[in-house]
C-alpha cells in the first residue's frame, strides 16, 4: 500500500493527507508511515483489485434470496467497501437476488472522516456519503440490498467475537512494516477459522512472506491479477481447486532461494509444511 503523493488536504492532527497519485487520482496518505491507500489508481484500484477480481456481482446474482458475507479488513477511506456496495446496490429489479452483508474492520476511522470532506474524489457523493456517515455515527447502515456493519477496534479481537463466516474477504490493512500483527500465521489462521467452506481471500500483497504465512495458516494460495505497476496480487481459498493459478513448484523454488524471512511466528517445521502444501 505504500507510494508517493503530492500536497493536499490534511486531517486528524495532520497525520492523514489527501494527495494525488501517479495516475492523477486522489488518495489518502498516512504521513506517519508514508503509505498511501490505493497508491496507483486511487479508489478505482478497489474496483480492479478486489471487486472485479472477486466476481462479487456474480456471487450476488447467481442465487435468489441468499446472503453474501464480505469481510472488508482495513476500511481506510472506504474505497473497497464503497465499491462492493455499488455492486450490491446495482442489482436489477425491485428485489435483490442476494443481500450483501458487508462487515468492515478498522481501528482508526480518521481516513474515512477525511475522505468525506472531499466526497467527489472518493465516491462519497449522495447516498454513499449518507451511508458512510451513518456507519461512522451508528456503526451500521442498511438498505434492502446491503447491510453494512463497522467493527471498530482490533481486527483479530473482532474476528474472535464473530459467529458469522465470510464468503469473501478483502484483506487490505497497512503493510507488514506498519501493521506486522496482521500478516502472521496466527492472523491468517484466525481469519481462516471465520471463512465459509467456499470462501476466497484477496489481498494486494504478493510478498513471499505473506504467501508463506497464508499457506502455513492452511489456505490454498494462488496468484492474483496485477494492478498498475504491481504485476501480481494474491488470492487464497479453502481448497486448491478453487484457484485459477495456484502456487506450486515455482514458488517452492523461489522460497528455497529467497532471502526474505519466513513469518515471524512460523512453526519449527514450516519448510516441511510449505513443501508439502506446494508440491503435494
Amino acid at each position: 500500500m505504500s507510494g508517493g503523493g503530492g500536497a493536499g488536504m490534511t486531517g486528524s492532527g495532520d497525520r492523514y493527507t489527501i494527495v494525488d497519485t501517479s495516475s492523477g487520482a486522489r488518495a489518502v496518505r498516512d504521513e506517519l508511515s508514508g503509505e498511501v491507500m490505493h497508491p496507483m489508481l486511487g479508489a478505482a484500484e478497489a474496483e480492479q483489485l478486489y471487486v472485479a477480481q472477486s466476481g462479487l456481482f456474480g456471487q450476488l446474482t447467481k442465487s435468489s434470496g441468499g446472503t453474501v458475507t464480505l469481510f472488508d479488513v482495513g476500511l481506510g477511506a472506504g474505497s473497497n467497501a464503497l465499491a462492493a456496495r455499488r455492486v450490491a446496490e446495482s442489482q436489477p429489479g425491485p428485489q435483490p437476488a442476494s443481500v450483501l452483508d458487508l462487515v468492515s474492520f478498522e481501528r482508526d476511522l480518521s481516513p474515512l472522516e477525511l475522505a468525506l470532506r472531499e466526497p467527489a474524489s472518493f465516491g462519497l457523493e449522495g447516498e454513499p456519503g449518507e451511508a458512510a456517515r451513518a456507519l461512522l455515527a451508528h456503526g451500521r447502515h442498511e438498505t434492502p440490498r446491503t447491510r453494512w456493519t463497522l467493527l471498530h477496534g482490533d481486527v483479530l479481537a473482532s474476528l474472535g467475537q464473530l459467529t458469522k463466516s465470510a464468503d469473501l474477504v478483502f484483506w487490505d490493512p497497512y503493510s507488514p512494516r506498519m501493521n506486522p500483527g496482521l500478516w502472521t500465521v496466527g492472523a491468517f489462521s484466525a481469519l481462516r477459522a471465520r471463512c465459509a467452506a467456499n470462501a476466497t481471500v484477496f489481498t494486494y500483497s504478493a510478498s513471499t512472506t505473506t504467501r508463506a504465512a497464508m499457506l502455513l495458516a492452511g489456505f490454498a494460495v494462488g496468484i492474483g491479477e496485477g494492478t498498475g505497476r504491481q504485476r501480481q496480487t494474491t488470492v487464497a481459498a479453502m481448497s486448491r481447486a478453487a484457484l485459477a493459478q495456484p502456487l506450486g513448484a515455482r514458488f517452492w523454488e523461489r522460497l528455497e532461494r529467497s532471502t526474505a524471512p519466513l513469518p515471524s511466528d512460523a512453526p519449527p517445521d514450516a519448510r516441511e509444511r510449505l513443501r508439502a502444501a506446494l508440491l503435494g
